[in-house]
């Protein structure tokens, strides 16, 4: 029985499919197919049940998994320890970001250069990806540390959170639109055009969730992946954006006019977001100290 095997089996298990787990793990289908029936052989007993569309534990396999999970955490803790006694800092750091955040207000780019020149022997993997998608990766322990909008939905226990920007969601519409005053609530944006992030975004969910406490789903028509194109598209007269609050100088220059947006005021926040329940690297360790540090110094709220 060797930890390769235990890892196959433990992802088999939180992916319930071979080919999902089989992309996590980047291997090829079949061989992770032949290790998992070579664990079995040696254990004597199936550990999955394949007759069904999705992959299930068998009994035995249920019995199996947490001292599976166990036994690789015990192996990482041993690697840590070691690393951690000689002060050297090797391995892998995953890093999530969400579209558009790596701004210079947000230079997360100068800290991962900052880090890697001092710990040159720790590769750092850098993704964009939505919010949802990226709490999955966490929990599924394929990302270490990620900056994500937060949806208004709670999160998991398991994870934790440092919120390193705070601000108001408002209506950008084009700057000749005087169909508004200065103010509109929620229910005014019921049946508009409306221009937002995609599903599974931050500013995204916490629109949504509002519409829905509010009675309607909201009706967007237009979606991009970083506020700046939200705003051309309202500036261009397609619909009502809901971005984060511009100054007066920054609509103007936008092409839009800012309408803000009330009963109930929204927000949208950015969080560093991490495991806490499972030992991190000792190069995670640092790497998420020096963004929080680093984050932290750029905290505000815009209103």
């Amino acid at each position: 029985m060797e930890l390769r095997q235990l890892r196959y089996f433990v992802t088999v298990a939180e992916e319930a499919n071979f080919t999902r787990a089989a992309q996590r793990l980047h291997l090829a289908q079949p061989g992770l197919s032949a290790q998992i029936r070579q664990l079995e052989r040696e254990l004597g007993q199936p550990l999955l049940d394949r007759s069904g569309r999705t992959v299930t534990l068998t009994a035995a396999g249920a019995a199996v998994l947490p001292h599976a999970r166990a036994a690789l955490e015990a192996a990482q803790r041993v690697s840590h320890t070691v690393d951690e006694f000689t002060g050297l800092l090797r391995g892998q750091v995953r890093v999530g970001l969400i579209s558009g955040a790596a701004t210079e207000e947000f230079d997360v780019a100068t800290v991962l250069t900052a880090f890697h020149r001092d710990h040159p022997q720790v590769g750092i993997s850098l993704t964009e990806d939505t919010t949802d998608r990226m709490l999955a990766a966490l929990a599924h322990g394929t990302l270490d540390i990620a900056l994500v909008g937060l949806t208004g939905a709670e999160v998991d226990e398991s994870l934790g959170i440092d919120v390193v920007f705070d601000t108001r969601l408002d209506a950008a519409v084009a700057s000749g639109n005087d169909e508004f005053g200065s103010r509109i609530t929620l229910s005014d944006l019921r049946d508009r055009p409306l221009i937002c992030l995609p599903r599974g975004t931050g500013i995204r969910g916490v629109l949504e969730r509002a519409c829905a406490a509010a009675g309607f789903e909201p009706r967007v028509e237009f979606e991009a992946a970083a506020p700046p194109l939200l705003i051309q598209l309202a500036a261009g007269g397609l619909g009502i954006a809901v971005v984060p609050a511009l100054t007066a100088d920054q609509a103007t220059a936008a092409g839009v006019r800012m309408v803000e947006l009330a009963d109930p005021a929204l927000h949208g926040q950015l969080a560093l977001v991490w495991r806490r329940d499972r030992a991190a690297s000792p190069a995670a360790k640092v790497l998420l100290g020096q963004l929080r540090i680093a984050l932290g110094g750029w905290k505000r709220r815009s209103r």
